[in-house]
């Protein structure tokens, strides 16, 4: 499979891009939701530009053998999750909409809470069929709309440098 290796600095600009678009259509959520661990750099960088809190919902989909769970697990939700969403505006902040299946199942836990609004930021689309939906009418944000390549990310490196230089001999 074709890889796609991003950099910090891509990163910070596809960041900059989707709060562009956010505060084009004229909306402002009053939280924003990262969705452990590949939303929670991009939704730390989104609050630089939004200026709205952050909460963190963790979801595994992937076992330590990388055997895929077939419904994503809960492993860390929002304290007082009801009192924190109800009437509220949230963007949903994850880095890349692959199958889907994580987002989706997160849209929906956090529907059960009254949530105003809802809409979903990614850095990376992949160009696709989705094993799961939204909601109709959901609004969703991507900075970038990819092929299915494999993404290695730079907070998966354990040598930034070499990650770097990876990125830089492929462009």
């Amino acid at each position: 499979m074709n890889k796609l290796v991003v950099t910090y600095d891509e990163v910070h600009k596809a960041c900059e891009n989707l709060a562009k678009q956010i505060s084009d259509d004229g909306w402002s959520p009053d939280i924003l939701v990262a969705i452990a661990s590949g939303g929670f750099i991009p939704a730390r960088i989104l609050k630089t530009y939004i200026k709205k809190p952050v909460y963190v919902v963790g979801l595994k989909r992937y076992d330590e053998d990388h055997a895929l769970h077939p419904v994503p697990l809960k492993i860390q939700w929002i304290d007082e999750v009801e009192k924190k969403l109800r009437g509220k505006k949230i963007l949903i902040v994850d880095e890349v909409d692959d199958t889907r299946v994580t987002l989706s199942y997160c849209v929906a836990e956090l529907s059960y809470h009254g949530p105003a609004e809802m809409r979903v930021a990614v850095l990376h689309q992949k160009n696709k069929p989705k094993e799961a939906s939204f909601p109709a009418g959901l609004v969703t944000y991507q900075a970038v709309e990819i092929e299915d390549l494999w993404i290695k990310y730079p907070w998966d490196a354990l040598d930034i440098e070499a990650h770097n230089q990876e990125a830089l001999s492929l462009k």
